[in-house]
């Protein structure tokens, strides 16, 4: 006679009718990487009032600990490694929220912080040379999301169960 043992893992990916796996919900990873890049920026950035420190280091290396935490805690949590799937959506969503959050610190600042005169001055440099701006908007979001997904898939394969 057989006994079925119980696994004590938190989460069970069970196949569906069709013998897929479920899609893991990674919401909560994505939080864990958007809370880690944010902490870890703004220890950059006290680090660079004493220290000259390039902004796209610290971008980079904000970037790869929050991707670090988030792959870190999927592990423990679900004992497996992510799939190509997750990996992309963890990375997806990650600079998507990583880039909401920055959205809204600049819109702020722009309220709270610039008067009418920094507001008009603001403007008319952009609307003078409006490409350089795009383009450097355009770099950094590529260089976030390369960084992301590289330090997803990295981390990915460094601590995955054996």
């Amino acid at each position: 006679m057989s006994s079925n043992r119980p696994t004590l893992s938190k989460r069970q990916v069970q196949p569906n009718h069709s013998g897929q796996l479920e899609k893991t919900r990674l919401v909560q990873y994505v939080g864990f990487f958007a809370i880690g890049y944010v902490l870890s920026s703004a220890v950059f950035m006290m680090i660079q009032s004493k220290v000259t420190i390039s902004s796209q280091l610290v971008t980079v290396l904000s970037v790869l600990i929050g991707a670090y935490i988030a792959v870190n805690k999927f592990i423990k949590h679900h004992q497996r490694a992510l799939t190509a799937s997750e990996i992309n959506r963890l990375t997806v969503g990650s600079i998507g929220a990583v880039w909401l959050a920055t959205i809204i610190y600049f819109f702020s600042l722009w309220l709270l912080l610039f008067d009418a005169i920094d507001r008009e001055v603001l403007i008319e440099m952009t609307a003078q040379q409006p490409l350089p701006l795009l383009s450097a908007l355009v770099m950094i979001l590529l260089l976030t999301l390369v960084s992301a997904r590289i330090g997803v898939w990295v981390f990915n394969r460094l601590l995955a169960p054996k």
